[in-house]
Formats: C-alpha cells, sequence, structure tokens
C-alpha cells in the first residue's frame, strides 16, 4: 500500500506503463503480421500486378534509422542529467519523423504516377493500407513526442521544477517509453521495407 503523498512503488522489474507499451506492441505486431500473410495469400491467388517501390521510401528508411539513433541518444543523455542536450536530440529525432512522414505521402504521389492506385490492384493496395497503417503509427508517436518535448522544454525552463525532476525516480520513465515505441515503429517500417522489396 501506497501511503497519502508518496509514490506508488513497484516490487515488478517491469513498470506498469511499460507492461501496457509492450501489450500495445504486441497488438500492432498482430495486425501487420495479419496484414503481411495476407499479402502473401492474395499474391498466390493470382492477378497480381509487379511494380517498384518508390524511392522516397527507401530515403524514409534511412530517415527513420537515423531517428533511431537519435532519439536513443537523447534517452543516453537524459539518464546523465544533461537535459539540453537531450532535448536538442529529441527536436531531432522529431523533425526526422516528420520528414518520414513527407517522404511517405511523395512516394504515395509517387505511386499514383506510376498508375498504382489504392482502388486498383490489390498488389499496390495492400501497399498504401499496409503503409498508411505505419504512417498512423508514427503520427501517434509523434503527438506524443510534442507533448513530451513541450513538458520537457517548460521544466528546463523553471529551476525549480527541473531540480525536482532531477530527483524524481520516475523522470526516465516517459522517454524510456517513447524510445522504446520510436525503435519500434523503425524496426517495423525495416521489416516492412524489406518485405515488399523480397515479396
Amino acid at each position: 500500500m501506497a501511503s497519502l503523498g508518496y509514490k506508488y512503488e513497484y516490487n515488478s522489474p517491469v513498470h506498469p506503463k511499460q507492461f501496457a507499451l509492450w501489450l500495445g506492441i504486441g497488438s500492432i505486431i498482430m495486425s501487420f503480421a495479419g496484414l503481411t500473410s495476407a499479402y502473401i495469400v492474395k499474391k498466390g491467388a493470382g492477378y497480381w500486378v509487379e511494380f517498384s517501390l518508390p524511392q522516397f521510401f527507401t530515403f524514409s528508411t534511412l530517415v527513420v534509422a537515423a531517428s533511431s539513433l537519435f532519439i536513443q541518444l537523447a534517452y543516453v543523455f537524459h539518464k546523465k542529467l544533461k537535459d539540453k542536450i537531450a532535448i536538442t536530440f529529441l527536436s531531432l529525432t522529431f523533425i526526422m519523423g516528420l520528414a518520414f512522414l513527407i517522404l511517405q505521402y511523395k512516394g504515395w504521389i509517387e505511386l499514383t504516377n506510376k498508375g498504382i492506385a489504392l482502388d486498383g490492384n490489390p498488389s499496390g493496395s495492400f501497399v498504401y493500407v499496409i503503409s498508411g497503417l505505419h504512417f498512423a503509427h508514427i503520427v501517434g508517436g509523434l503527438i506524443a513526442m510534442f507533448f513530451l518535448l513541450a513538458i520537457k522544454w517548460w521544466r528546463l525552463k523553471r529551476p525549480i521544477k527541473k531540480l525536482m525532476n532531477e530527483v524524481d525516480p520516475e523522470r526516465n520513465t516517459s522517454l524510456k517509453l517513447m524510445t522504446t515505441y520510436w525503435h519500434f515503429v523503425g524496426i517495423l517500417w525495416v521489416y516492412l521495407f524489406i518485405f515488399f522489396q523480397f515479396n
């Protein structure tokens, strides 16, 4: 039991929020596993148009890989109480995330220009749906990252809040969760990119 005015102490080595995140990640994995399995089944059924992936998808893969490195550096410096450097790397991650979305959108435009439409052949429809669903998960991550950045900037500008944050045993939790999620969506896109290339 936790006394009034004190934080809850967790006996489990896994933080409840971390556990909830992993449950969410598990459900996302199941969703994409189902979609990629349906892709393979539908391709085997015939009536399938072969086409090359947009070059912008290659660029977006490089961008998301770089953003994963940036957020890891943000977490490392945050744990060392070097908040200004951590915020800088987190801001770079956010910018790279936006760049990823722009490149994905340009990739869809490139597909459309090739005559591959969302409501056309199933081969194109699957690419739009799967990459679009991943796009939505990146958007969700960026929204959470925006609020995380806003809170950290606000605390940095207020010495008392900054000091309280430094002694808070939960200070690393939010960024740790964000880092885990961002690595996941990055790895997920790399998997999807390779999947599309070889299927």
